[in-house]
C-alpha cells in the first residue's frame, strides 16, 4: 500500500515537471527578444555628405553649363508636338498612288544604268537593240539623244507594266502546263515549257509566251497551237495540288527564258511535239529529238 502510494506522487512530479518545460519552450519561443523589437521607423539616416550633395546638383552634361548641340535639346512640349506633327505629316503620304512616269531623260537613263539591271542587260544594251541589231558584238554606242528617242518610242515601258507583263506569261504559261501536262513527271513538264520557250525564241512564232499559246486560239478548234486554248472548255484548274505545281514550274521557266538561259529539258531546236496515242502527219517530216513520258518531241530538219 505503502509502495503504490509512492510511485503515485513520483508519476505525479514528473508530470508537473514535464509541464513546466513545455511552458518553458513556449516562453522562450513566443517572446520576442528585446532587439527585435526596434522598429524601421525609429531608424534614422545618415546624413548625405555636403560633397555628394554639390555633385548631385551638377548638369548632366558638366559641371559647366555648356550650349546644347543639335539634335540633343532636351524633350520638351514644344519639339514633342513638332515630331508628332512630322510623323502625321509622313504617313498622310500615299507612296502606293498610281503616278504618271516622268519624261524618261538622259538623267533618269544613267541613273537606271547605275543601279544595274536584271541579268547585267544594261539600258545602254536595251537602246542598242533598237538602233542597231549586231550592237552585241560592238562596244556599246555613248548615250545620245537618238538613242534615247528611238528607245522610247520602240521599247520603254513604265515598271508598272513590265511587272504586268511579266505576270502575265507566267500565268499564261501555268495555263500550258497545267492543260498539256499536268500528270507528267517534273521532267515531263518541263519539256512542254521548254518547247514553249523555243518557240519564242525561234524567230517563227510569236515572241511572248503568251503569244505562242494562244496563237490562232480565235481561229477555233483544229486551228490553234495548244488544244485546250481553243476546245471551248472553261481554263479554270480543277485540281489545286496540280495547279500549284505548274505555276511554281511556270515561275523558274519564266525567269529563265527573261534572263536567255536554257531550260535544259529538250534541244532548243525542238519546236514540236505530241502524245504517243497519236501520229500526226508532220511527225514523217521532222527528227524526233526525245522521248519523255506520253510526249515525243521533234526538231525541223
Amino acid at each position: 500500500m505503502t509502495q503504490s502510494w509512492q510511485a503515485i506522487a513520483v508519476r505525479a512530479v514528473s508530470h508537473a515537471l514535464a509541464l513546466c518545460a513545455v511552458a518553458l519552450v513556449l516562453f522562450v519561443t513566443l517572446v520576442p527578444a528585446h532587439a527585435q523589437t526596434i522598429r524601421v521607423a525609429d531608424v534614422t539616416p545618415l546624413p548625405v555628405p555636403a560633397e555628394l550633395v554639390a555633385l548631385r546638383a551638377r548638369p548632366a552634361i558638366g559641371p559647366t553649363q555648356m550650349p546644347v548641340a543639335a539634335g540633343q535639346q532636351p524633350l520638351t512640349p514644344q519639339l514633342l508636338a513638332n515630331y508628332v506633327d512630322r510623323q502625321k505629316a509622313l504617313r498622310a503620304v500615299n507612296v502606293l498612288d498610281e503616278t504618271q512616269p516622268g519624261e524618261l531623260n538622259t538623267d533618269v537613263l544613267l541613273g537606271y544604268i547605275a543601279r544595274g539591271s536584271l541579268g547585267g542587260n544594261s539600258a545602254i544594251s536595251a537602246i542598242a537593240s533598237f538602233t542597231s541589231p549586231v550592237a552585241a558584238a560592238k562596244p556599246e554606242p555613248a548615250l545620245n539623244p537618238d538613242a534615247l528617242a528611238a528607245y522610247i518610242e520602240n521599247g520603254y515601258q513604265p515598271v508598272e507594266m513590265r511587272l504586268q507583263h511579266a505576270n502575265a506569261e507566267r500565268d499564261c504559261l501555268a495555263q500550258a502546263i497545267y492543260h498539256e501536262a499536268r500528270g507528267e513527271s517534273e521532267v515531263g513538264q518541263l519539256a512542254v515549257a521548254n518547247v514553249i520557250v523555243n518557240r519564242a525564241r525561234s524567230g517563227k512564232f510569236p515572241s511572248t509566251l503568251c503569244g505562242v499559246i494562244y496563237q490562232n486560239a480565235e481561229k477555233g478548234y483544229h486551228r490553234c497551237q495548244f488544244t485546250f486554248a481553243c476546245d471551248g472548255r472553261s481554263d479554270v484548274p480543277g485540281e489545286r495540288r496540280a495547279w500549284v505545281r505548274s505555276a511554281a514550274l511556270a515561275q523558274d521557266v519564266y525567269a529563265e527564258f527573261a534572263l536567255g538561259e536554257d531550260v535544259g529539258a529538250i534541244p532548243g531546236s525542238a519546236l514540236y511535239y505530241h502524245t504517243t496515242n497519236v501520229r500526226p502527219n508532220w511527225a514523217n517530216t521532222y527528227n524526233a529529238v526525245s522521248h519523255i513520258g506520253s510526249h515525243i518531241f521533234y526538231s525541223p530538219n
